[in-house]
């Protein structure tokens, strides 16, 4: 399988999560290229399957993401392809929060008019030591609020990597099923 990996990141665990999805494929011996949706990333023409993430910051996903999906929406729409919503929402077991989550991420795909064949919430991370004064006071409260961790002296990663690795299993799957021979009938 031949896989592009588009992401955007604001602090790095998108990054981080799609670097971890790279690795994963070529242990399975599938040739990669990854690129940040902001540095001019690839066509995903040749690609057998495209996975794109990002993060949400505010209610919203990186514009560059956008911009990418609008630029090749009918070509990934062709093709198997994944979108990973990174946000620390994905770690609570709020349901109100959860609902808002779905809505922006549904709300996004709509305005892109991309359907991607998996859809996946992952939780992000707290990066209390990145953080300047201002934004660790506001997120050490939203921690607070949901149930998180507010010790601010380290980060706190709450990525499931088996959920990440179960991703990139089933698209190695859906890409296999998609070049099977079709049966004659």
């Amino acid at each position: 399988m031949k896989l592009l990996i588009v992401y955007g990141t604001t602090e790095g665990q998108t990054r981080k999560i799609c670097r971890f999805l790279r690795d994963e494929a070529l242990k399975a011996g599938n040739k990669v290229d990854i690129s940040d949706a902001s540095d001019h990333p690839r066509s995903p023409d040749g690609y057998d399957a495209v996975i794109i993430g990002a993060s949400v910051h505010q209610g919203k996903y990186q514009a560059s993401v956008k911009h990418y999906l609008m630029q090749y929406v009918d070509k990934l729409n062709a093709m198997v392809s994944a979108f990973i919503s990174v946000s620390l929402t994905a770690a609570t077991k709020d349901e109100e929060s959860w609902k808002e989550l779905e809505t922006i991420t549904s709300e996004f795909l709509k305005k892109t008019s991309w359907k991607p064949t998996e859809v996946e919430q992952v939780a992000g991370a707290l990066r209390y030591t990145q953080y300047d004064f201002l934004k660790k006071f506001i997120m050490r409260m939203i921690a607070k609020r949901s149930g998180g961790d507010t010790d601010t002296s380290h980060d706190h990663e709450y990525t499931d990597w088996e959920q990440v690795e179960n991703l990139m299993e089933r698209i190695i799957k859906q890409v296999e099923k998609s070049k099977s021979p079709k049966p004659v009938p």
